[in-house]
C-alpha cells in the first residue's frame, strides 16, 4: 500500500509525543485523592483549560473520518452538521439555558440531577439509557482510528487487531490511573500537536492543489448540490432537521460535553467554556470537509480511490502528505484519538458508578474503593470496545451512525433535562415514559438494519426519520405522561 510514512522519521516523532503525554498523564495521578478528583477534577476547570480540553475531546480520529467522509460525498454540504451545532453551542452557552441550573445542582452526571425531581428509578433508568446510546455510539471508534493508522501506516488489514489493541492500552493506562485529572491535562497538548499538525497539512493541500480546482471538481462531480444541502433533496430537509436536533440536545446532555460545565469552577465559568468553543465545533467539521473535498479532487485526477468512502481520509494523507509533515499530523491525530478515547471512556464510566451502581454503594463506599471501582469500570469499557469494534458491520454515513446510536439516549435525556429545569408538571411519568419512547425507535432501527429480513426496509426507510421521529415521540411521551399522573390531593 503506497504511503509516504518513515519509519524512521515519522516514528521518531510519533514515540517521542507518545512518551511525553504518557509521563505526563501519569505524573498528575498523585493528585488523585478521592473519586470527584477522579470524575471532575475536583471541580477547579478554568475556562482556558476547559477550551482546550473540550476541543480536544470532540475531535478524535473517528469525529476527522465522519467529516471527511461527509466533505468527500456530499462537498460542502457536509458541513452541515457543524452549523448546526456551533449554533447550539453559542446560544446554550450565551443564555446559559439548562447548563446554568445543571451545574449550580453541584451535581457529577445527569442523572444524579434527575433524582432530586423525578425520584431514584429514573435516576437509574436514566443512566442504563446514557451507558446503552453512549457505549454503542462509542463502539466503532477503535475500529477507525485502527483502520486510520495502518491505512496511513502502509500496513495489511491484518494488523487492524494489533493497532486496535496499541490505542486501547495507550490510552487505559493513564485513564484508569489519573482519570479527569490525566485526561485534562493530556488534551491541553494534545490540543496544541492536534491544532499544528491539521492546520500545517491543510495549508500544504490548498498550496499544492489550489482552491478553483477543488471547487471545479465539486461542481463536476456533484452540481449545485454540492454547496447547497437543500439542492434536489440529496442532503435533505430530515436530516438538516436531525442534525440541529442532535446538536442541540448533545451541547446539553452528551456526557462527554456537559462533564466540562460540571467540573467548571462555576456555572458563569461553564458558559463562558461553551461560548468560547463554539467556534471550534464549525472548525471541527469544516477542515476535515475540506481534506475530504480535497481528496476527492486528487482520486478525480490521479486515481487510486478506495472502495469504501470512509477511508477516503487516510488513504489521501497517506500520499499527499510528504514525511515529517504526515509523523505530525499522526502525531496529532493519535492524540486527537487519545484524547477522545480516554474522555469517553471515563464519562461512561462515571454514569456507572454514580448512577447505576448508586443503589448498591448508597455513596458510602470509601474514598479508596470507589477509585479502585472507577479503574475496573474503565478497564471493562476498554474490552467491550475492542470486541464491538471489531465485531460490528457499519452500514451506511459514519456520522450518521454517530447521530442514531447518539439519539437512542439524546433524545430522552435533552426532552428530560429541559422539563426538569423549566417545567413544574413535569414528574416521574412522563420522564420513564421520555426513556422508553426515546430509546426504542433508534435501536429498532438499529436491529432492522442488521436482519436480513428487514434491511431492505431501514434502507429504503432511511436513518433520518425514525431519528427524528424519535425526538418529536419523545417530547410527546414527557407531555402525555406527566399530564396523566394524577395530581396529589392536598389535604
Amino acid at each position: 500500500m503506497a504511503t509516504n510514512f518513515n519509519w524512521f522519521l515519522d516514528g521518531a516523532i510519533i514515540l517521542i509525543y507518545l512518551i511525553i503525554t504518557i509521563t505526563a498523564g501519569l505524573m498528575v495521578r498523585k493528585y488523585v485523592k478521592g473519586v470527584a478528583d477522579y470524575l471532575v477534577a475536583g471541580r477547579k476547570v478554568d475556562v482556558y483549560l476547559g477550551i482546550a480540553s473540550l476541543a480536544a475531546t470532540e475531535f478524535g480520529i473517528v469525529t476527522c473520518m465522519a467529516n471527511a467522509e461527509l466533505g468527500y460525498k456530499y462537498g460542502f454540504a457536509g458541513t452541515s452538521p457543524g452549523i448546526c451545532l456551533f449554533f447550539a453551542m453559542l446560544v446554550v452557552g450565551w443564555t446559559g439555558f439548562c447548563i446554568e441550573p445543571l451545574r449550580e445542582r453541584g451535581v457529577i452526571t445527569i442523572p444524579e440531577y434527575f433524582e432530586k425531581r423525578f425520584g431514584k428509578r429514573v435516576r437509574w433508568a436514566s443512566g442504563l439509557v446514557i451507558v446503552l446510546g453512549g457505549l454503542l455510539n462509542m463502539g466503532v471508534f477503535l475500529r477507525m482510528g485502527g483502520d486510520f493508522l495502518t491505512t496511513v501506516f502502509g500496513l495489511p488489514p491484518g494488523y487492524l487487531e494489533i493497532m486496535m489493541t496499541i490505542i486501547l492500552l495507550i490510552v487505559a493506562i493513564y485513564t484508569i490511573l489519573g482519570g479527569m485529572l490525566s485526561v485534562l491535562v493530556t488534551d491541553y497538548l494534545q490540543f496544541i500537536v492536534l491544532s499544528i499538525g491539521l492546520l500545517s497539512a491543510t495549508i500544504l493541500i490548498l498550496w499544492q492543489f489550489g482552491w478553483d480546482p477543488l471547487v471545479s471538481t465539486l461542481s463536476e462531480k456533484y452540481g449545485a448540490r454540492a454547496f447547497n444541502p437543500f439542492h434536489d433533496d440529496t442532503y435533505g430537509i430530515d436530516r438538516i432537521a436531525l442534525d440541529l436536533l442532535t446538536g442541540f440536545a448533545s451541547i446539553l446532555t452528551w456526557q462527554t460535553m456537559i462533564v466540562r460545565v460540571l467540573s467548571a469552577k462555576d456555572a458563569e465559568t461553564g458558559k463562558k467554556i461553551y461560548k468560547a468553543t463554539s467556534p471550534f465545533f464549525l472548525v471541527r467539521f469544516a477542515v476535515p470537509a475540506f481534506l475530504g473535498i480535497a481528496a476527492l479532487h486528487y482520486f478525480s485526477s490521479f486515481g487510486g480511490a478506495p472502495s469504501n468512502a470512509i477511508m477516503a481520509l487516510p488513504t489521501f494523507l497517506a500520499v499527499a502528505i510528504p514525511s515529517l509533515l504526515l509523523g505530525l499530523l499522526i502525531a496529532g491525530m493519535l492524540a486527537a484519538d487519545m484524547s477522545t478515547n480516554s474522555s469517553y471512556m471515563l464519562a461512561w464510566s462515571s454514569v456507572i458508578y454514580n448512577d447505576l451502581l448508586e443503589p448498591i454503594h448508597k455513596n458510602r463506599w470509601s474514598e479508596k474503593k470507589g477509585l479502585v471501582t472507577n479503574r475496573i469500570l474503565v478497564a471493562l469499557i476498554g474490552a467491550f470496545l475492542l470486541v464491538y469494534g471489531l465485531w460490528y458491520p457499519l452500514k451506511g454515513d459514519l456520522w450518521v451512525y454517530l447521530q442514531v446510536t447518539g439519539t437512542i439516549y439524546l433524545a430522552s435525556m435533552a426532552t428530560i433535562l429541559i422539563a426538569a429545569c423549566y417545567w413544574d408538571r413535569a414528574n416521574n411519568w412522563g420522564a420513564i415514559a421520555a426513556i422508553v419512547t426515546g430509546a426504542i425507535i433508534p435501536i429498532g432501527f438499529l436491529i432492522m438494519q442488521q436482519l436480513p429480513a428487514t434491511s431492505q426496509i431501514a434502507q429504503e426507510l432511511g436513518p433520518y426519520k425514525p431519528s427524528v421521529l424519535a425526538f418529536l415521540v419523545t417530547a410527546l411521551a414527557m407531555v402525555g405522561g406527566s399530564l396523566s399522573k394524577p395530581a396529589r390531593i392536598k389535604t
